[in-house]
């Protein structure tokens, strides 16, 4: 059987669209939002597929976050999986609170661990991937309603 695509939608440039695609294959790079006030939900591109909408832990990013998920919602569409890729620090307060609060928007808000070795190299899909790594993204996975990679 053919596994769902997925769309990886960055909330914000350096959201990490580019890490996740090669660990959810088959998976799309849909790059990042626009900074617009109103961004443009790539509707026609995540037709059929599964979207992953992909921020980093800070603070903005949780505003910009927020700002794709309603962009989203408001013409229809569905966050299958928020992914939030963290830095190594904890979340902080403000960043947390706007997460919880877009729990009940989305399928399923999916903390993805820091990898200090992706700093060191140009190719994620060769970096070894701790257990938490590879729990959360058994956890996006299982949101998209995909059967986990063999």
């Amino acid at each position: 059987t053919q596994r769902t695509e997925l769309v990886i939608w960055g909330a914000h440039g350096g959201a990490g669209t580019s890490t996740l695609a090669p660990w959810l294959q088959p998976a799309w790079d849909a790059g990042a939002m626009r900074p617009e006030p109103d961004p443009h939900y790539p509707a026609e591109l995540a037709r059929g597929r599964v979207l992953v909408v992909a921020c980093r832990i800070t603070a903005r990013s949780a505003a910009h976050a927020t700002q794709a998920v309603s962009a989203v919602t408001r013409q229809g569409g569905h966050v299958a999986v928020l992914a939030v890729t963290s830095d190594g620090w904890p979340a902080p307060t403000t960043a947390a609170a706007r997460f919880r609060l877009l729990e009940p928007r989305v399928g399923a808000v999916v903390w993805m661990p820091f990898i200090p070795a992706m700093r060191e190299t140009a190719d994620p899909a060769t970096v070894p991937l701790p257990r938490l790594a590879l729990r959360a993204l058994a956890k996006i996975h299982a949101a998209a309603g995909r059967d986990l990679p063999l």
